[in-house]
């Protein structure tokens, strides 16, 4: 695994949060519709030892991206501060996933819950597990720039050196993405 450590002239708080995507648009019996399971898992993330939940963007509904029939997404990203390392933090959504009733199949499927380690403040991490942070295609999506603009507008990504408000004004005509009321 490669970790580096940002550098020291990082100035804005949000460079140094942690970020997660959260997503959903499959409902479930224990949960419900897309948006309750969401705000379940931000619940579940909010009361965990060793993670302090910061803030939460607004929601939006999202067309599946590759386009596809699926059903369109909800799509929110918390900003949170934690003992846990990416690593062992990313085990952790995984296993909340597990416990809401997600099954990995297949890439762009479907599912109850998706839970993304989006940037971990400023670092840039490439694990032998798999584990790519800041995430390899965020630059790409809407789906996250929308919300991460409403959690950690400050944020700069540590790669592509552009702020939230650069990636979202590159971003692609063609992704389908509204605020949902609240």
């Amino acid at each position: 695994m490669t970790f580096q450590s940002p550098s020291k002239n990082d100035g804005a708080a949000s460079d140094a949060a942690v970020l997660i995507a959260l997503g959903a648009n499959l409902p479930t019996e224990r949960f419900g519709a897309p948006a309750d399971a969401v705000r379940a898992a931000i619940d579940v993330l909010a009361t965990s030892d060793g993670i302090t939940l910061q803030e939460v963007s607004r929601f939006y509904e999202t067309a599946p991206v590759p386009v596809s029939d699926q059903p369109w997404y909800v799509n929110a990203i918390i900003r949170v501060e934690t003992v846990f390392s990416p690593v062992d933090l990313m085990k952790y959504l995984h296993k909340i996933e597990a416990d809401f009733g997600r099954v990995r199949l297949a890439r762009n499927e479907a599912r109850v819950l998706d839970l993304d380690l989006v940037a971990y403040g400023r670092h840039k991490i490439q694990d032998d597990g798999g584990l790519i942070v800041p995430h390899p295609r965020l630059h790409e999506r809407a789906f996250v720039l929308l919300p991460l603009q409403d959690v950690a507008a400050n944020w700069m990504h540590p790669v592509l050196l552009k702020t939230v408000a650069q990636l979202v004004d590159a971003l692609p005509d063609d992704q389908e993405i509204r605020q949902m009321q609240p």
